[in-house]
């Protein structure tokens, strides 16, 4: 997983995790193929999304972090940092002096504007964002390699890996047509899902649930898959649960769900299966999506909880 040079310059998020002493140069690519060379850890880091503060906290590096932005709400302990919002004037990002902005595409593709005015200040912009599951360890990587996090990043990953085992282990003995049939909501207005590479389909299927969706038809490069009512409602004698993430992005209540026209002929809202899960627990790629997982394995299994 490790590989030990002077100068690397690697493909988006197959990072190497090095010490990053001063006189050692990496270089990275990220998502928007942009290089970004460095010789020492960043330690004055704007974080613009809230995946990457999370993430940054979990592997200790807190104290890296001067700002955060405006939607950040986890964890507590960094919420008294100051905020900052991509649609403001890039004056006040260079007023903070950062020696790095991190980003995630969206920002890249909306506020290209924003980002060339950082970069003319001379402020490294670093845009990362795992587009599927197969990235998540490799983008763990990455910020530890940006912030000297190398052996916590490596801690995080075997951490995860053996919490996961674990869940794996209490399905070992449950035979495939026993597993209950999920239709998993993205937004319940548009009548989405997720698209089936997804973490929150990744959660989902860890956690032993079938997904009832697997043609569901992806958002431009997003996670989020369209689906719509009649699609769902065709496979309405087949869905055992009806599954909703909860929070900014799907503001929805479980009555809402029920009250919503056509749905009473959805098996799982007449037995009354309909389970929200918050969406910071499915949908950013940290560490707690493992806290995704059990809880979903709780409401698929509920006899396996010790």
């Amino acid at each position: 997983m490790r590989f030990y040079t002077l100068l690397l310059t690697c493909l988006f998020l197959a990072l190497p995790t090095l010490s990053t002493g001063a006189g050692e140069l990496l270089t990275i690519s990220d998502n928007s193929g942009r290089l970004t060379s460095f010789n020492k850890p960043f330690t004055r880091i704007i974080s613009l999304y809230s995946a990457h503060t999370e993430n940054l906290c979990s592997l200790g590096a807190a104290d890296q972090i001067i700002g955060i932005s405006t939607s950040d709400d986890y964890p507590s302990s960094i919420l008294n940092k100051k905020r900052f919002s991509y649609r403001e004037d890039p004056e006040k990002f260079i007023g903070a002096h950062p020696d790095l902005v991190l980003v995630r595409p969206m920002i890249e593709r909306s506020y290209p504007q924003f980002i060339k005015k950082l970069k003319k200040a001379g402020i490294a912009v670093i845009s990362l964002q795992p587009g599927s599951v197969a990235e998540l360890f490799d983008y763990w990587e990455t910020l530890g390699t940006i912030t000297n996090r190398e052996e916590q990043a490596e801690e995080m990953i075997l951490s995860f890996q053996a919490r996961l085992k674990k869940i794996q282990n209490t399905l070992i003995t449950i035979p495939a047509n026993s597993r209950p049939k999920i239709y998993f909501e993205s937004i319940h207005r548009k009548m989405k899902t997720f698209s089936p590479t997804s973490i929150a389909m990744y959660v989902l299927d860890q956690a032993g649930g079938i997904n009832i969706a697997t043609d569901a038809i992806q958002v431009r490069k997003t996670n989020i898959a369209d689906y719509g009512k009649e699609r769902i409602l065709n496979h309405a004698a087949e869905i055992d649960i009806f599954l909703a993430q909860n929070g900014r992005m799907n503001p929805v209540t479980r009555q809402s769900i029920f009250n919503e026209p056509g749905f009473n002929a959805i098996k799982a809202v007449r037995e009354n299966r309909v389970y929200l899960i918050e969406e910071s627990l499915v949908s950013r790629p940290t560490y707690r999506i493992l806290e995704g997982v059990e809880k979903l394995n709780g409401i698929f299994f509920p006899k396996n909880i010790q």
